[in-house]
C-alpha cells in the first residue's frame, strides 16, 4: 500500500476542512440564524417549566442513615440533632429548611443555604447528619434522575 492519498480523496478532505472555501458560518442564511435563535429561546424557556421539582412539604432529618424526625415545612422552628462530633441545628421556615449550624470543619452543609425544592439535600458528613426535602412532585416524584 502506498503512502499517497488519492487526488479525489484529497479534494474531498480539503473541501470538508474548508480549505480554499468560505467558513461554514457564511453558508447560513438569515432564516437559518432565526431558526437557531428560536430554538435557543425555546430551550431556555422550557428549562424552568420542565425541570422544576414539586412542592416541598416535609424535611427529613437522618443521622447515620436512620430517620431522626420529619418536620413539616408549614411552621417556623429549630431542631437540634446530636451527631458524631456535636450538635447540628436545623432551621425550618414555611416552604424551606436549612442547616443553621454544624460542628463540621468546612461547613459545607451550612453554606448550602435554604433548601426549597423536592429532593434537595444538605449533607453534614463529619457529623453523619443529612437534611432532605420531600413532598408532592407529579410524575416520577420518587426519582432524582432516570437512566435508560
Amino acid at each position: 500500500m502506498t503512502d499517497r492519498i488519492p487526488d479525489g480523496l484529497r479534494e474531498l478532505l480539503a473541501h470538508a476542512a474548508g480549505e480554499g472555501h468560505a467558513p461554514w458560518r457564511s453558508l447560513l442564511k438569515a432564516g437559518d440564524w432565526l431558526l437557531l435563535l428560536a430554538v435557543g429561546v425555546l430551550v431556555a424557556a422550557s428549562y424552568p417549566l420542565l425541570w422544576r421539582g414539586g412542592v416541598a412539604d416535609r424535611a427529613i432529618v437522618k443521622r447515620d442513615g436512620q430517620l431522626v424526625t420529619e418536620l413539616a415545612l408549614n411552621v417556623a422552628r429549630k431542631y437540634e440533632v446530636t451527631g458524631a462530633i456535636g450538635t447540628t441545628v436545623i432551621e425550618v421556615q414555611p416552604g424551606r429548611a436549612r442547616v443553621l449550624s454544624d460542628p463540621g470543619p468546612r461547613q459545607y452543609c451550612v453554606q448550602q443555604g435554604w433548601l426549597t425544592r423536592v429532593n434537595a439535600v444538605a449533607i453534614c458528613a463529619p457529623n453523619h447528619v443529612t437534611l432532605q426535602l420531600t413532598g408532592r412532585s407529579g410524575q416520577n416524584g420518587a426519582y432524582d434522575t432516570l437512566n435508560y
